[in-house]
C-alpha cells in the first residue's frame, strides 16, 4: 500500500519513520491563510482536511493508497496561534506564553484509497506548560530562528524542549502527529497500523 504524507514537516516525517511508516512526501501548498474557523481546533482540522484532499486530488485519486494530513496551532486562551513566521513575532508570542498553559491541537485527516475511498477527520490535543523564561532566554531562542517556523513557537524535539516544563497528553501530538490517533483512523478505515511497518 502507498503511504503518503501531505506535510513539508520534517518533525513529523521522523515521528513516522521512527514508528516504522516511511512515507513518501508530497506537499499540498495550500494557503493556510484562505482559511478561517470558529474555534482553534475546527481550524486545525479543516487545514488537515484540505491539505490532505489537494494531495489526493493532484495525484489522480490513487488506489490501494492512504494519505495523512496534519495541521497543528497552539489554543492559547481561546486564540489560534500558529507559526510566527518572523523574529519579531516570535519574540513577542514567547513572552505572552512564558509561565503559562496552553493547548497544542492538531487536526488529523486520513485519506484510504482501496475498492472504496475512506475518510476520517480527528483532533488530538496536547496541554503544553511553557516555563517562565527570562528575557536572555527568549533573545537567544530567536536568534536560531526555529520559533518561527512552528506552531506556537516552540518545539519539544529541538532547542525548544528545554522550555516545555511538563505536558498533558500524547507528547507526539507536540511534535505534530499523534501516531496513536492516526492508529485508530486506520483501523476505523480498515488498515492495520502493523501492516504499514517497513
Amino acid at each position: 500500500m502507498r503511504l503518503i504524507l501531505a506535510s513539508a514537516s520534517p518533525a513529523r516525517l521522523q515521528t513516522l519513520r521512527s514508528a516504522g511508516l516511511h512515507p513518501e512526501v508530497v506537499v499540498s501548498n495550500v494557503d493556510e491563510s484562505a482559511y478561517r474557523a470558529p474555534r482553534p481546533g475546527d481550524l486545525a482540522s479543516l487545514l488537515a482536511e484540505r491539505k490532505a484532499e489537494a494531495v489526493f486530488a493532484s495525484l489522480g485519486s490513487p488506489t490501494d493508497s492512504v494519505v495523512i494530513g496534519c495541521d497543528s496551532i497552539l489554543d492559547f486562551e481561546g486564540h489560534p496561534v500558529g507559526k510566527p513566521g518572523t523574529r519579531e513575532a516570535a519574540r513577542t508570542l514567547l513572552k505572552r506564553t512564558r509561565g503559562h498553559s496552553g493547548v497544542l491541537v492538531t487536526g488529523h485527516h486520513v485519506i484510504v484509497s482501496q475498492r472504496t475511498v475512506h475518510r476520517v477527520t480527528r483532533l488530538g490535543s496536547t496541554i503544553v506548560h511553557v516555563a517562565d523564561l527570562t528575557d536572555e532566554e527568549i533573545d537567544a531562542y530567536v536568534a536560531t530562528g526555529e520559533p518561527e517556523h512552528v506552531a506556537g513557537g516552540f518545539t519539544i524535539d529541538g532547542l525548544g524542549g528545554a522550555f516545555i516544563t511538563g505536558i498533558e497528553g500524547d507528547p507526539h501530538n507536540v511534535v505534530g502527529l499523534s501516531l496513536p490517533l492516526v492508529r485508530m483512523m486506520l483501523a476505523d478505515c480498515g488498515v492495520n497500523w502493523t501492516s504499514l511497518w517497513q
